[in-house]
């Protein structure tokens, strides 16, 4: 199998083999955070399996064409648009139902889900009758944040592949020659600001929402400097509307803190944020700053498991006020 993804190679390289080898299982879960390329990886297998070259996907074939195209008509994508528990069962169901349909033209049949994770208990469980006994035709791809956020039983009826973040040299190197107006030394930076979360990377430079959200992350840091509770909670309130902006908003605080920790006047800074790491250098203990980067770990596994923003928020505050001692 050739495909066009960057990094993962051995993970690539073993997806490829079980196509190659007609042994590719009914049922796969695809982790990792955001921007790593999950539903790309996930649309770039579909194809493969119904491929008709001998390199597949070759891209050249009709069947290729279509499902590059998103119009194969044995190519299911789904995805959960909001939170937690927002996959609903009545989805699942029609897809069941449809899986004992035979192909329309191609080998396989593929059901794409994204954001699996939010799938409510009982939209799994339906899942669970059709991986137990699949018809041979049928693949299922799930993507998800974290394999944790889906039942055990789904989990031990699929194969399992964890996406891990660009080495930051490649990465930067196919920014860079992907995208004219961005130089190979400022993907770097990004992509060691983004900790070589390459999606991340890219939408950092056409997307205001990473500068606005980098920005309340410098907000968040003075507020634990002048011990100000109300400027906390001010800065925290974008993530009653946006889970995701927590998860980024986690690796993103972790870097200023590393920042911190390591701070030198002509140093490398992974998250950009000189001023903000020299501040927090001056207010805050060596310990202080280990015990928030610890806490960023933390909060960022509880944001991809807790459903009630409220509360989310409420243990943010908390978490990182107790980290530095208030």
């Amino acid at each position: 199998m050739k495909i066009d993804f960057i990094s993962n190679e051995r993970i690539i390289e073993q997806l490829g083999y079980l196509i190659d080898t007609k042994r590719f299982p009914h049922a796969v879960v695809i982790e990792g955070e955001q921007g790593l390329g999950k539903r790309t990886l996930a649309r770039s297998l579909a194809t493969a399996l119904v491929c008709r070259g001998e390199e597949k996907p070759c891209m050249k074939c009709a069947q290729c064409h279509k499902a590059e195209e998103r119009i194969h008509p044995d190519i299911f994508e789904y995805s959960a648009q909001g939170g937690a528990n927002s996959f609903h069962v009545s989805v699942i169901r029609e897809i069941v139902k449809d899986a004992y349909v035979q192909p329309n033209e191609a080998e396989f049949k593929i059901y794409i889900l994204g954001n699996a994770e939010c799938m409510s208990i009982s939209a799994q469980n339906a899942l669970l009758k059709v991986l137990e006994e699949p018809p041979q035709y049928v693949v299922f791809i799930l993507t998800a944040q974290s394999k944790s956020m889906l039942l055990e039983t789904v989990i031990s009826r699929s194969v399992v592949v964890s996406l891990e973040s660009v080495d930051i040299d490649k990465g930067a190197g196919y920014i860079s020659s992907h995208f004219e107006n961005i130089g190979y030394g400022e993907a770097k930076r990004a992509l060691e600001t983004f900790n070589g979360n390459i999606g991340k990377t890219i939408d950092s430079f056409s997307d205001s929402k990473q500068n606005e959200l980098a920005q309340i992350c410098c907000d968040i840091c003075g507020a634990l400097v002048n011990d100000s509770e109300y400027s906390l909670l001010c800065a925290c309130s974008v993530f009653q509307r946006d889970r995701n902006a927590v998860v980024f908003a986690c690796d993103f605080l972790k870097n200023i803190f590393r920042d911190a920790l390591a701070y030198r006047e002509n140093g490398d800074f992974l998250s950009g944020q000189r001023e903000t790491a020299r501040l927090l250098k001056t207010k805050l203990t060596r310990q202080k700053l280990i015990d928030l980067m610890n806490v960023c770990d933390t909060l960022k596994e509880t944001a991809l498991m807790n459903s009630n923003n409220s509360i989310l928020i409420t243990k943010i505050c908390y978490s990182l006020r107790q980290a530095v001692g208030r």
